[in-house]
């Protein structure tokens, strides 16, 4: 349980990557959201979308080109 002297810990908004770009910034931006490598991200992103057919996963990551602001 945290102490309410506590501040909570900052975390910065969701944006597409300009460093981590491959196509869109996307997993790059969700990887320096999340703390994690952008290997990462994009490995797990391929692994669901191939589980889930492809399409759910494509359509989710052109929704969030167009909804989530570039750096």
């Amino acid at each position: 349980m945290r102490d309410s002297s506590e501040p909570e810990p900052q975390r910065l908004p969701l944006r597409r990557s300009r460093r981590h770009r491959i196509v869109a910034g996307v997993c790059g931006g969700l990887a320096d959201w999340l703390g994690w490598s952008p290997t990462r991200v994009r490995v797990l992103y391929v692994l669901v979308s191939v589980v889930s057919a492809g399409f759910p996963g494509t359509l989710v990551y052109i929704v969030l080109w167009i909804v989530v602001p570039s750096e």
